[in-house]
């Protein structure tokens, strides 16, 4: 999904791209500020992406920043422009000091610009231009040989322009009141009425009025000539850049996205309906079972039930990979625990694994179910409560003399967990393999006798089955026995739950350790070896002893741990063999070295333990 996003969203900006750079060479119709005059071809404006082509030299003009756009002519006249004609080719022009006469026009020299003075009856253009007088009277006289320049003139003294070569109008001023200012060769209408401020100029080449009569756009056309000549020629109006290539764009991006956000919303779409499915198929597989379990099994609540059984989930007992288990109440003597199962793990297999296997359990050593819920969508677990919660907490902490359970108990427990192991293995139709044994699935009851629990993971197959089919390692790692991991230590049989229970011996033993885990060993020791070599070597456990009964029952499940964790399946014993080394009572043979052929390092004896037990994320099996 995260991979279609990023597609989706380097096409938009692709195609944006794409858009803006396919019209980097078009003289497109631009703007300053958005409220200026259209600039198109003959002109340009400068600093943008128009190429030269677009104009012919001259008719550049620029923007300020104000947004007034600028036109510079020979001798650095500049002024702004207020609106330019195309089909008359006539540019308007206003000085920005409100008065052409005071000075921008005795500077303007047209002779090497492409614009001209525009003669018409409502302009004054002389060609030999007009000399400025300043007078300190005025004059009545007003006629085409001489103008009054209000914008130039106050109460004080009045500025007149005449015509070069009239000189009887000189006749008209009062010569002898009167100063020459300067020469001018052009004054508007403007200049006479009070409004000297605009300046009309024309041009007449390149002549592109045929065009605009046309409604067509005009461009340049290259002659294949020597002279290089520039011509013009018409071509058909297209939209105006400047005002839609913004609302272009907006279009281009709102159908992409638009696209993309209703594909992502038939993706949902089809994702909620396929999941809604599934789960009604899972649902539908789940009845199907429960409706040929319901004669034997079980009681079936409602999720109402469940609620009410737990008091609105009041009490959290603990939290798992596949739920949260609280503590609930049948009756007034009877308590439970109740596992909700996460709605977003797996399949359903967990709670078909649960239900379907330990409603056929009947075993001292195995954890009761008292029922379930299937509601929906809904799936819970309702077992025996065990008041002493799990063996995890009685070994995990070492040195905390009032959570020891003494020896004696601990080999109780052990071989309890033996025999509910070997029940599951022989006692049964088809044999049971856990997977998951670890103290963390080892409940106590108020007399702390050992019940194991949480068949999430676990697998049935017949008694003469010498294989079973894995797609992936299943269990806890510090417990997966090395051929779930791997075909080169054996395949995949009933022993790896020997090895795990072996690992859960070893675990009973170390921890009762008293010797603190350093930073400088931690990473150095492998916890199963130490106890090996401790063994080999006749070297104290530094366990929690109190006499030489408490040793030999310690030493007593440290070998027999290591018997059940021999790499090889075949090296180790089955949980029968496993529970009768554990009530014997004679001396136990040193099972071979089951680290001899591996990599790792072996450590002195005398090196401290480390907690081996790393509880990482359970592998589930696709199958």
């Amino acid at each position: 999904m995260a991979i279609s996003c990023s597609f989706f969203l380097f096409m938009v900006f692709t195609m944006m791209d794409h858009h803006v750079g396919g019209h980097e060479n078009v003289c497109e119709e631009l703007r300053c500020g958005g409220k200026g005059p259209a600039i198109r071809f003959h002109f340009r404006l400068s600093h943008t992406r128009q190429p030269d082509h677009c104009s012919f030299p001259g008719f550049t003009l620029s923007c300020t920043d104000s947004n007034q756009t600028l036109l510079e002519l020979p001798i650095s006249v500049k002024l702004f422009v207020k609106k330019i004609n195309y089909k008359t080719q006539v540019i308007q022009l206003f000085d920005p000091n409100h008065c052409f006469p005071r000075d921008q026009l005795s500077r303007l020299n047209l002779s090497s610009s492409p614009f001209q003075f525009l003669f018409d009856e409502q302009y004054y253009y002389y060609p030999r231009g007009y000399g400025l007088f300043n007078c300190s009277q005025s004059t009545n006289q007003s006629n085409d040989m001489i103008r009054r320049i209000s914008c130039l003139s106050d109460p004080t003294h009045q500025v007149y322009a005449l015509k070069f070569g009239y000189d009887q109008s000189l006749m008209e001023l009062p010569i002898s009141s009167c100063t020459k200012m300067y020469n001018i060769p052009y004054i508007a209408e403007g200049a006479v009425t009070g409004d000297a401020n605009i300046l009309h100029l024309n041009w007449s080449s390149p002549d592109c009025r045929h065009c605009e009569r046309r409604s067509k756009n005009c461009r340049i056309l290259k002659n294949n000539n020597s002279t290089g000549e520039s011509k013009t020629e018409c071509f058909p109006r297209q939209r105006n850049h400047a005002k839609g290539s913004t609302s272009t764009k907006l279009v281009i991006v709102g159908a992409i996205l638009g696209s993309f956000l209703l594909v992502l919303l038939v993706f949902a779409i089809y994702r909620v309906y396929r999941y809604d499915k599934v789960e009604k198929e899972n649902q539908a597989k789940i009845e199907m079972f429960l409706e040929d379990y319901r004669n034997l099994k079980p009681s079936r609540y409602t999720y109402s039930d469940i609620r009410r059984i737990t008091n609105e989930f009041a009490d959290k007992l603990g939290q798992g990979a596949y739920g949260t288990v609280f503590k609930g109440k049948l009756s007034n003597e009877i308590y439970v625990a109740v596992k909700i199962l996460n709605t977003s793990k797996g399949k359903g297999e967990e709670f078909l694994n649960e239900v379907g296997t330990m409603g056929t359990i009947h075993h001292v050593n195995v954890v009761r179910l008292v029922g379930f819920c299937a509601d929906g969508f809904r799936r819970a677990l309702v077992y025996e409560f065990l008041s002493n919660n799990s063996l995890d907490k009685f070994i995990s902490s070492a040195d905390v003399k009032n959570q020891f359970l003494g020896w004696d108990k601990l080999q109780d427990i052990a071989i309890g967990i033996a025999k509910g192991i070997e029940y599951l293995h022989q006692g049964c139709d088809q044999r049971i393999l856990h997977f998951d044994i670890k103290p963390h699935n080892i409940l106590l009851d108020h007399n702390f006798n050992p019940k194991i629990s949480d068949f999430g993971l676990a697998k049935l197959c017949s008694k003469d089955q010498s294989a079973v089919s894995m797609t992936t390692a299943r269990g806890t790692m510090g417990y997966i026995a090395p051929e779930v991991f791997s075909r080169n230590f054996g395949n995949v049989t009933y022993k790896v739950d020997v090895y795990s229970f072996g690992m859960l011996l070893l675990e009973m033993v170390g921890g009762r350790k008293n010797t603190e885990v350093t930073t400088e060993n931690i990473s150095q020791v492998y916890f199963p070896e130490w106890i090996y070599n401790c063994l080999e070597q006749k070297e104290d456990f530094r366990v929690f002893v109190e006499d030489d009964g408490d040793a030999q029952i310690a030493k007593k499940l440290a070998i027999v741990g290591l018997w059940c964790i021999q790499w090889n399946p075949m090296n180790r014993p089955s949980m029968k063999v496993a529970v009768q080394m554990l009530e014997g009572g004679g001396n136990l043979t040193m099972p071979p070295n089951p680290f001899a052929s591996t990599t790792t390092t072996r450590t002195n004896a005398r090196t401290p333990a480390m907690d081996f037990r790393q509880e990482l994320q359970v592998i589930p099996e696709s199958e």
